[in-house]
């Protein structure tokens, strides 16, 4: 579940980049075309890869239950840190993404 909720956030923080003006806020330029369409795809695939992580663990009956839970979680703590602290947010996206493949080992 550590996994999943890393990965969660790591994808919602990529999202959130893709769009300029959390792109602007956080990092101080407006992204490319070219760099938005990948922090799309890679949100996208860290979601996807959270959902493979929930469902191999536990299943796909209660699975699909602890990865909306991991969903809101992440995405509401996206939401709380952004306007407050958005420095803390764009460094646990990267320490979250760095300590998945400690979190595959603890899990396997």
């Amino acid at each position: 579940m550590l996994l999943a909720l890393m990965l969660c956030y790591g994808g919602f923080t990529a999202l959130c980049l893709s769009m300029d003006r959390h792109h602007t806020d956080l990092l101080g330029s407006k992204p490319s075309a070219r760099r938005r369409q990948w922090l799309k795809l890679g949100g996208w695939l860290l979601l996807g890869v959270s959902l493979w992580a929930v469902v191999s663990e536990t299943g796909w009956g209660l699975g699909l239950v602890e990865w909306f839970a991991v969903l809101m979680l992440s995405a509401l703590l996206l939401v709380l840190l952004l306007p407050y602290r958005p420095r803390l947010a764009l460094g646990l996206a990267g320490v979250s993404l760095l300590a998945s493949p400690v979190a595959v080992l603890v899990q396997g």
